[in-house]
């Protein structure tokens, strides 16, 4: 039996378990876990098992291989936590950090968001505390608080990974839009929405800004360059990201509009103003169908200024 066919059984086996999996290697499995960092193992020795198999019997090899995974993984959920290390520790050390997920990223298994200490940033986005380890990130569960009142973790998760995380900033034009790429290798480069204003100029209307991947933020300060443009420019560059890269975040759009969080200290609790904005254009017929409250707002305030 081919390689081939032994590796798409696994990973069918694996995405009827709700776990996206893929191979990194020949033997080398890495399987996607809401909340927590990939898991890989080199399981030569299992594909060396199915290898022997009648073909028949693959299917079933596969899903006990995945299952087992999969109950592994839901267990260690429902699991007392690791206490050894308590929340002033994790405070003291600057382990804390601030990672962005989709809600549908945290909707499985049932009662995974609930158990983990979150906050909504935007319609579809969700922020969480994670502890930065050598070797992975690890969810912060909310037994984990100690008492100690959410805003003040993720006061302490922000301002660790906006001071103690590098990060670069670099403008490309696409399509003629340029569009800010605030990036570096590190998975909590989105928090630098709290504090968009440092890398912006005066932003009289604000920004469209979206979160393709862990690993970037996109931007695009809203100004004399066409509304309509740029927002097509900016849904192209994330919608392409997020599909094609790793652990992608959304596919959205959104628009940030400068307010009182911005005045304020970034981690003194406050949020951005982020709302959901796309708008659909026919090249050919010349028409322009806004799919939000939002985007329908941003164009006529763009339009009052530049008619």
């Amino acid at each position: 039996m081919s390689q081939d066919a032994i590796g798409a059984a696994l990973i069918g086996a694996f995405a009827a378990e709700g776990f996206p999996a893929r191979f990194v290697a020949p033997t080398t499995l890495s399987v996607s876990f809401p909340g927590a960092d990939d898991f890989t193992a080199d399981i030569g020795n299992v594909l060396a098992e199915a290898g022997g198999l009648p073909r028949d019997e693959l299917p079933a090899f596969a899903a006990d291989f995945a299952g087992g995974f999969a109950r592994g993984y839901r267990r260690k959920m429902t699991q007392a936590p690791d206490t050894s290390a308590d929340i002033q520790q994790l405070l003291d050390s600057e382990a804390l950090r601030i990672r962005i997920y989709s809600e549908a990223a945290l909707a499985d298994p049932p009662g995974l968001r609930d158990s983990l200490v979150t906050r909504s940033l935007a319609p579809g986005l969700v922020e969480t505390v994670v502890i930065d380890l050598p070797d992975s990130i690890m969810s912060l569960g909310r037994e984990r608080l100690g008492g100690r009142a959410e805003d003040q973790v993720f006061g302490a998760a922000l301002h660790a990974s906006l001071h103690r995380e590098p990060h670069y900033t670099k403008v490309e034009e696409v399509m003629g839009v340029p569009i800010m790429f605030i990036g570096e290798t590190q998975r909590y480069i989105g928090c630098h929405v709290h504090v968009l204003s440092r890398h912006l100029g005066p932003a009289r209307h604000g920004a469209l800004v979206s979160f393709p991947l862990p690993e970037y933020l996109l931007v695009h300060e809203i100004g004399d360059v066409h509304l309509i443009a740029a927002m097509e420019s900016m849904q192209a560059v994330t919608r392409t990201m997020n599909e094609q890269g790793d652990k992608g975040i959304s596919s959205q759009v959104y628009w940030w509009r400068p307010g009182r969080h911005e005045q304020a200290a970034p981690d003194d609790g406050g949020m951005p103003d982020l709302r959901p904005v796309e708008v659909e254009v026919d090249h050919r017929e010349k028409s322009i169908a806004p799919r939000t409250v939002a985007t329908q707002e941003l164009i006529d305030l763009w339009m009052r200024d530049h008619a």
